[in-house]
Formats: C-alpha cells, sequence, structure tokens
C-alpha cells in the first residue's frame, strides 16, 4: 500500500507546474515543495536520521525544519527523483507510519491545488485505524465516536463525528479545512481541538 500511494504522490508530483510547487499546503508555512522536502526523511539512513534528530534536540519540528530547509537548494526533479529511487530507509522499520505520513501529505498538496483524488479503500481505513501518532491524533479523537460515510470504518465512542473517511483522516491530525465536511454531534468539539 505504501508503495502504491508513493507512486501515486510521485506521478502528481512529475505534473505540477513552477508555480504549483511554489503554491502553500495545507501544512502551516510550508509550499508544496516544502511538504516533499519533508519527505524526503525517508529517503535517510536510520543512523543518520537519528544523528539529525539528537542535533535537532530530539524536536519534531526542529528536526521537520532541518530537513525542510536542507532540501530547499534541491530543484524540484531532484526532489522527486530522490523520492523515487531512495525512499523506503526509514519505511522499512514502521510501513504504517509512513504511510499514514505520506497519504496525509499527499492530501495537503492536493486540496489546495485543487487535485483531486479517490484513496482506496484498504489505504484510507489503514491508515484511519493507524493514524500518524506524530501528529497527536488522540488529542482530537479522545471521547467522539468517528464514522466514514463512504468505507466500511467507524472507533471510538462518544458524540458523533461522520463524513467522508479522507476529511476524518485528515481532521484528527489536525488539518481543520476537513472539519467543515463532517457532520454529527462531536463536530463543534472537533472543531475547537483542531483551532
Amino acid at each position: 500500500m505504501l508503495a502504491e500511494e508513493r507512486a501515486e504522490l510521485i506521478s502528481l508530483l512529475r505534473t505540477l507546474s513552477d508555480e504549483e510547487w511554489a503554491a502553500p499546503s495545507l501544512c502551516r508555512g510550508w509550499r508544496v515543495r516544502d511538504v516533499v522536502g519533508h519527505l524526503l526523511y525517508d529517503t535517510i539512513a536510520l543512523p543518520t536520521y537519528g544523528a539529525i534528530a539528537a542535533r535537532s534536540g530530539f524536536s519534531i519540528d526542529g528536526l521537520n525544519g532541518r530537513l525542510v530547509e536542507k532540501a530547499k537548494a534541491l530543484p524540484t526533479t531532484v526532489l522527486v527523483d530522490k523520492l523515487e529511487a531512495e525512499a523506503g530507509r526509514i519505511a522499512k522499520y514502521a510501513p504504517r507510519l509512513i504511510l499514514a505520513d505520506v497519504m496525509v501529505h499527499q492530501q495537503d498538496i492536493r486540496r489546495p491545488l485543487g487535485r483531486t483524488r479517490t484513496i482506496p479503500a484498504d489505504r484510507l481505513t489503514t491508515v484511519l485505524d493507524h493514524p500518524d501518532p506524530f501528529a497527536l491524533p488522540w488529542r482530537r479523537t479522545k471521547g467522539l465516536r468517528f464514522v466514514a460515510t463512504d468505507v466500511s470504518w467507524s472507533k471510538g465512542s462518544g458524540p458523533e463525528v461522520r463524513g467522508p473517511g479522507e476529511a476524518i483522516a485528515l481532521a484528527v491530525v489536525g488539518r481543520a479545512v476537513a472539519v467543515d465536511e463532517l457532520a454529527g454531534d462531536g463536530v463543534a468539539e472537533l472543531r475547537r481541538r483542531c483551532a
């Protein structure tokens, strides 16, 4: 599933114009090219990744900032080539986590550019079951029940939040824009938590 998700992303990236590469993503403060620069973490050997994390004080934001800064000097064609040829070094240790990260970041790129897609149900339900823990999803999901209306998936208990699985997957990792696509008694609380 991760290989297929990454292949779809690479296919998309190869079609982007210079203006689209420079466009804002859903990740606050990151352009499309910055999101791709971040995803190059999966091209780094684990010991090197650990060293960068240590130099960043084991701060996720610090680590991501270093990776994005390092990638800024690379032409977009090199970013895509590296992602295609070298990705998979860290994914072999945590494939579900990387799948969640790649899927959400692909949507971070696609949504602002109006490049919609239908995510295969198996990939979507895997990410719904295993959201990226570094995005602290439990801060948004605790005490709420989530029900996808387009795939067979539900989780949690409490006031209900229902809607497309892709919108749920984005909302639980803090993409507030997706909350507008959801309905139910729990939406107001989810919106507050995403603010």
